[in-house]
């Protein structure tokens, strides 16, 4: 038998490397080709109608205020992959039916080449449906209760990771929730990293109380805004009804008839550092929305 030094020693060191084991699991980003750069955009003139039509010679991209050489273009209906995020945890007690109906008219309007999957999210992230294109949901869909804390920057961080996976180039994950993050391991910096690592754009949905006047709904629902704005999703007000309708129509027709548009980033260092972008279209009174950026690679 070892002395109890010894024994002491080799435990210290088998629990060094777990610490260190976890802490990069922690720290992980999601790693992506970076030799190209792809951009998906939703054009919408002044009514907030989808603009289709646009010929490449109109687009213009910049990466970190460069013009780059546009290497593909791509407007045409395309199939998409999304990831439906529904928040049960216990501040969505009375909402989580809404919530279930929301994805509902989400996978309605799917094509017969979209794809979704639904992830339920309270203090952790579980698979209810993987990828299909199938309205027929499983039972565990209709039995999912609210309870528990909020990790929903866990949520759009494994999102992401499982829309690297598919073959789709156009990517959305679509959140239903409350906005209020309680208990994640990931920040909301990671979250948009891996989810602009993937160029998925996020389209969040306000599912709190129309009631609701906590002090805390204004920083909530300002956390699912930035989560759209910075990839060129859309934020949808508290839902229902015909406006929940109108707006999932709405957000199923933006994911099929983008224009996606890809170039070979001029800089190739690999430095990890965040590379702003930018889309401009030489056609008067439009708006553009796609991601703001992406974090390069980083040499090891």
């Amino acid at each position: 038998m070892r002395p109890l030094r010894v024994q002491l020693l080799s435990l210290f060191f088998l629990l060094t490397l777990i610490t260190s084991v976890f802490a990069q699991k922690d720290d992980e980003i999601i790693s992506v080709d970076s030799s190209i750069v792809v951009m998906n955009a939703t054009i919408t003139d002044g009514a907030g109608k989808a603009v289709s039509g646009l010929s490449q010679k109109v687009f213009r991209v910049f990466e970190d205020g460069v013009e780059q050489e546009i290497v593909s273009f791509s407007s045409e209906e395309t199939p998409f992959a999304a990831v439906i995020l529904i928040d049960t945890s216990g501040s969505m007690e009375q909402r989580v039916s809404l919530a279930r109906s929301a994805a509902i008219q989400f996978l309605n309007g799917l094509r017969i080449d979209d794809n979704a999957a639904i992830y339920n999210f309270d203090s952790k992230v579980t698979m209810v449906q993987d990828f299909s294109n199938s309205r027929d949901l499983r039972d565990s869909f209709y039995d999912l209760k609210a309870d528990g804390m909020t990790a929903l920057n866990d949520a759009i961080f494994l999102a992401a990771e499982v829309l690297s996976k598919r073959e789709e180039r156009r990517r959305a994950i679509i959140v239903l929730s409350d906005g209020a993050d309680t208990i994640s391991k990931k920040n909301s910096d990671k979250a948009l990293q891996a989810a602009s690592a993937v160029n998925a754009t996020i389209y969040t949905v306000d599912m709190s109380s129309p009631n609701d006047r906590s002090s805390g709904r204004p920083q909530n629902q300002g956390a699912l805004k930035n989560f759209a704005e910075k990839t060129g999703g859309r934020f949808v007000a508290t839902p229902g009804g015909v406006a929940m309708r109108d707006a999932f129509k709405r957000i199923v027709e933006e994911l099929g008839s983008q224009y996606t548009v890809a170039f070979h980033p001029a800089n190739t260092k690999k430095d990890g550092k965040w590379r702003s972008l930018e889309m401009r279209v030489e056609r008067p009174n439009l708006t553009i929305r796609t991601r703001k950026g992406y974090k390069a690679p980083k040499s090891s």
